[in-house]
């Protein structure tokens, strides 16, 4: 990683977050920005051990669920006869506009996070999201169409090249 200095809007952000404290004690160094159409979404991954264990999400304009999923086995990978269904997740989040999300512990270090293609959201009455009682949006039986989201991955990376040693300085 080459560190690259920030657009003072998004600085602000990073600062915010920074505040926070939730890396340790070190400032968030590292931002991604992402944007998902409506119907967009992005497979069940892992951030992975370049990263402080810790990522925190601002989301801007539409809100999304955030699927967890358990991790793959090594009996996954094992041939069948037939075809598997897809991985069911272990729980989502609703993630409002406007909303901080952070990841740590064991939901960033021993879960996979995605976001599956929808257009919209449907909030069943038996199936509430677990965080929906501090979402304004997220009443039983309530449908929520996806706009534009845009994303700001706020997070930590401990080891990043000085730019003097990359430029021959």
């Amino acid at each position: 990683m080459v560190p690259e200095r920030l657009p003072l809007w998004l600085q602000r952000y990073v600062d915010k977050v920074s505040d926070l404290s939730l890396f340790g004690g070190s400032p968030a160094n590292h931002v991604l920005v992402n944007q998902y159409l409506p119907g967009e979404g992005i497979m069940p991954h892992e951030d992975g051990p370049l990263y402080y264990p810790t990522v925190s999400t601002i989301s801007l304009g539409s809100h999304t669920m955030l699927d967890l999923y358990q991790p793959r086995q090594p009996k996954d990978d094992e041939p069948t006869e037939e075809p598997r269904p897809p991985p069911r997740p272990a729980t989502s989040l609703l993630l409002e506009p406007r909303s901080l999300l952070v990841l740590r512990g064991p939901a960033y270090t021993s879960l996979l996070h995605g976001i599956a293609p929808a257009s919209v959201d449907e909030l069943d009455p038996t199936s509430l999201p677990p965080n929906a009682a501090a979402c304004r949006s997220a009443s039983p039986g309530t449908r929520l169409v996806r706009g534009t989201r845009v994303s700001l991955t706020i997070r930590r990376v401990p080891r990043v090249l000085r730019a003097g040693l990359l430029l021959g300085k």
